[in-house]
């Protein structure tokens, strides 16, 4: 489905936060919107969510007017909000549950489980996953939702920085099987550039799109990063190879 946004401003405590944002996501696209700590990207997301009200302006999902929490979306948080007493196909399966969708979404949200490399951990509980099965297990849950459009607030930030690498491949291999309209928080510049058809630079006081960056398909490639900057892919390895000491 495709995300419109018109003319949208929000304003906190009296004081404007965003201004007069106006945005278009193809159906399928990924758009990261990148920008400074404390410019609004969180709170923007939170009003395409439906958790905040805009103070003018509108959200739009094929040309049609939204308002408040609507089935078109599935937010992800950069925690991963797994209930600790639930086991991993539980939490899985919050929505159906929610949704009273009885024995299949159970048994859909199981089959997946090894496509997101979580197999065999069906029964296990949050307690016993690495932050990588974690951070999958919540991206399942929230695929499994309905919702053509998924919003993601800096899902693997508070990973370690190969541990979140090697999310960024999943996610990346994953795109086109879950063909879903997609809007990306983060403060990651590689991962932006690695994940994303197009960037769009937040600013701030108040925040508004102050550039739209297209990326060509053959930069969505970390080899392509690293070739730009040799001393990052050193690093890289070296926290790769150390990883577990």
């Amino acid at each position: 489905m495709k995300l419109s946004v018109r003319n949208l401003s929000y304003s906190y405590d009296g004081q404007r936060v965003l201004e007069k944002l106006n945005m278009d996501v193809k159906t399928g696209e990924f758009v990261s919107i990148l920008g400074p700590s404390g410019c609004g990207k969180s709170t923007f997301l939170n009003i395409l969510a439906g958790m905040l009200k805009p103070e003018t302006g509108s959200v739009q999902v094929d040309g049609q007017e939204i308002h408040g929490v609507t089935p078109h979306f599935a937010y992800m948080p950069q925690s991963d909000l797994l209930f600790p007493w639930l086991t991993i196909l539980d939490n899985v399966c919050l929505y159906g549950k929610v949704q009273k969708l009885g024995k299949d979404f159970r048994e859909r949200a199981a089959a997946n489980f090894e496509a997101f490399g979580l197999a065999g951990y069906e029964n296990a509980y949050p307690r016993q996953l690495s932050g990588g099965m974690r951070q999958r297990a919540a991206f399942l849950r929230t695929a499994m939702c309905t919702a053509d459009i998924l919003l993601l607030d800096e899902p693997f930030g508070a990973l370690d920085v190969i541990t979140r690498a090697d999310m960024q491949n999943w996610l990346q291999e994953k795109r086109a099987a879950l063909g879903r309209t997609t809007v990306l928080v983060t403060h990651d510049i590689d991962e932006a550039i690695y994940l994303s058809d197009r960037i769009l630079m937040m600013d701030g006081s108040p925040a508004g799109f102050q550039k739209e960056i297209v990326l060509p398909e053959e930069n969505r490639d970390r080899d392509w990063l690293f070739s730009k900057n040799e001393l990052r892919r050193e690093i890289y390895n070296l926290l790769k190879e150390h990883r577990y000491d």
